[in-house]
């Protein structure tokens, strides 16, 4: 269920992969979006247990309407966001959890424990070229937080070397973040979404930075657009532990 969650000064970074869940084929069976089709009780209950097994509140986990653009809103919690489309969130609410939703997009979680302030970017291939991951950071920024004090890590998503894409396109994104020009193993063009996403976050000053080893288009045990069109979504969640005891494992 929970593929991934590490803690960091009490800062949390989790991915889910695709099982543990109540969801039918094609989507089985932890599908975590709202908008690919699945039966909305489903996905409650999956919803919940992803939430229930970090230790966490359901109820204080916030998910975004992604959109794959740029825009950011700030949120202490769920109420704050509504049906606003953004593709990214920050808070300075310690406790509030962020979500993003992908099947093959790079999940960008951003974290500075000392000011109080985590984000969460939805950087597909649109979103990066839009500039959603420095918007985010820029956000975290007016919030208190310091670049040079943020710990960024990426969720499961396909990696440049299965990501192929058409040349005109490549082109396009690469004049916008260079670094994401990639090629396959094949030799075709593709993007490395993950790799302008490092170059981003460095262009703001981050650089704690941790890109994850799983590529979902090669990994069975994680929804991938790319391999299967219709399928579910994964989480990746970021939260600070609010005053007190330690929430989470």
């Amino acid at each position: 269920m929970i593929g991934r969650h590490d803690t960091e000064s009490g800062a949390h970074f989790a991915s889910t992969d695709r099982w543990g869940g109540v969801s039918a084929a094609p989507r089985a069976s932890l599908n975590l979006g709202g908008a690919v089709g699945d039966d909305p009780a489903a996905v409650r209950e999956n919803r919940r247990r992803a939430a229930t097994s970090l230790g966490l509140d359901p109820a204080a986990v916030v998910w975004m309407n992604q959109v794959h653009g740029a825009d950011v809103a700030v949120v202490t919690g769920p109420a704050d966001l509504g049906a606003e489309p953004v593709d990214g969130v920050v808070t300075a609410r310690r406790g509030t959890v962020l979500a993003v939703l992908t099947a093959d997009c790079t999940p960008v979680l951003l974290a500075d424990p000392v000011a109080g302030v985590a984000g969460a970017a939805h950087a597909g291939r649109p979103g990066l070229a839009a500039g959603v991951v420095g918007a985010t950071v820029d956000a975290m920024v007016r919030l208190g937080a310091d670049p040079a004090r943020i710990t960024a890590r990426t969720g499961p998503a396909v990696c440049g070397r299965c990501y192929e894409v058409p040349a005109d396109m490549r082109d396009e994104v690469a004049a916008r973040v260079p670094e994401a020009y990639a090629t396959t193993r094949r030799g075709t063009p593709a993007l490395d979404v993950a790799a302008g996403v490092r170059a981003q976050l460095a262009a703001r000053g981050v650089t704690s930075v941790e890109l994850s080893d799983v590529c979902t288009l090669e990994s069975a045990d994680h929804f991938s657009y790319r391999r299967d069109k219709d399928t579910g979504r994964l989480a990746s969640y970021v939260w600070l532990e609010p005053p007190g005891p330690r929430s989470g494992r």
